[in-house]
């Protein structure tokens, strides 16, 4: 299991790696290409579809000169041929919270999911996991 985590954990740093580096062909590579993929960028509608998630960060890396997030204290979770990671994203000042969902296809973990949105400042309560809170 934890090496599975670390697979996941290295597939997801390769993802903020790619939208760092506004790398398409590297970002394109990561997303399932047998599975549903959705996305949900900060503010956008869902994006259904591989094709059309595909296009969104392409316009995203043509046209967006703004800062790319950075994962921040990123937890994984496996179940089965499937897998989550819950992370903070840092887009300049502001701090999203991220979940990205992954499928194993022929041996290697595929985004099948991205949504980032923001995260309002609230008090810490016992639901809340403050790790996810910003600093």
């Amino acid at each position: 299991m934890a090496d599975e985590q670390s697979e996941v954990l290295d597939t997801n740093a390769s993802f903020y790696t790619a939208f760092a580096g506004r790398d398409y062909e590297a970002m394109e590579a990561l997303w399932s290409s047998a599975s549903v993929t959705v996305c949900v960028h900060p503010g956008w509608p869902p994006i259904r579809g591989r094709e059309e998630v595909m296009k969104s960060f392409r316009s995203i890396f043509e046209h967006d000169t703004g800062p790319s997030p950075t994962c921040e204290a990123p937890t994984c979770h496996v179940i089965g041929t499937g897998a989550f990671v819950v992370c903070r994203e840092r887009l300049g000042n502001a701090v999203l919270i991220a979940t990205n969902v992954y499928a194993r296809e022929s041996g290697q973990w595929r985004l099948v999911h991205h949504h980032a949105s923001a995260l309002a400042q609230v008090p810490a309560t016992p639901e809340l996991d403050s790790e996810m809170l910003p600093n």
